[in-house]
């Protein structure tokens, strides 16, 4: 059998999906949707496959790959962005995704989050020179190193941007109905899912409210698996869902 860096794509997919199946549930709809995501640009493609970036990067990018190795998002690119509120409740911006975390050399991150840029530039129309983008994640890398690190609040390192995400905050209403018109799950949940389902929630609250099962259909890298969302006090929402091995450990 050849190796999985030296296989076509459509045999990569089927052979990764195989294996994952052998690890989590999953679910045959939505990873129809997930491929048929694939096949519509090549910006959703790279999101969706980087079972296929993990088997392949190493030999592609050369002694670029040789480097120490970090707690690596992985799965870095562009639209693994967001916005949140810090214990503060200040408006912090950062990577919000870090399904694919694993060890890897640090320029992983820095080399599929560049490859995103110059994508995105095409796919989303992005006004942005190729060159400046990856110069740009370039220095904002250097500069986090020197300073240690620190939360990108957003009122004080980039207004212009907090003004963009505030503004998308004032109209939550899709968000929700989306979310409401889920089916509420009916039948009993496996005992070894209980932790992971009140585990994001306060004691006080933890047996009120009810299970909804949603497609991953929002996240092209989230391999079909099911994700269950908890309805609690209020509008309090939290999810889990069966979680999937990483794929840089398929082989």
């Amino acid at each position: 059998m050849k190796d999985r860096s030296e296989i076509g794509i459509v045999e990569a997919t089927a052979r990764y999906e195989a294996w994952l199946a052998e690890r989590i549930p999953l679910v045959k709809a939505d990873l129809e949707l997930k491929h048929r995501a694939m096949s519509a640009g090549i910006f959703p493609f790279l999101r969706a496959t980087f079972y296929r970036w993990a088997a392949r990067w190493r030999a592609r990018a050369g002694d670029v790959a040789v480097a120490p190795t970090v707690l690596a998002v992985g799965d870095l690119h562009v639209e693994n962005f967001g916005t949140w509120r810090d214990a503060e409740g200040r408006l912090v911006w950062g990577v919000n995704d870090f399904d694919e975390a694993w060890t890897l050399p640090y320029t992983n991150d820095l080399v599929r989050l560049a490859t995103s840029a110059l994508i995105a530039r095409e796919y989303h129309d992005l006004r942005i020179d190729g060159k400046e983008a990856v110069s740009a994640i370039l220095d904002g890398y250097r500069e986090a190193l020197e300073e240690e690190g620190h939360a990108f609040v957003l009122a004080e390192h980039h207004t212009a941007l907090r003004e963009m995400a505030v503004y998308r905050l004032h109209d939550p209403e899709t968000f929700w109905d989306k979310l409401e018109s889920l089916a509420t799950v009916k039948s009993p949940i496996r005992r070894p899912c209980w932790p992971h389902c009140d585990g994001p929630f306060p004691s006080a609250i933890s047996r009120s409210g009810s299970y909804i099962a949603s497609p991953a259909s929002g996240a092209w890298g989230a391999n079909g698996s099911s994700r269950w969302r908890r309805g609690a006090v209020g509008a309090l929402r939290g999810k889990r869902r069966h979680w999937p091995p990483p794929p840089v450990r398929w082989r």
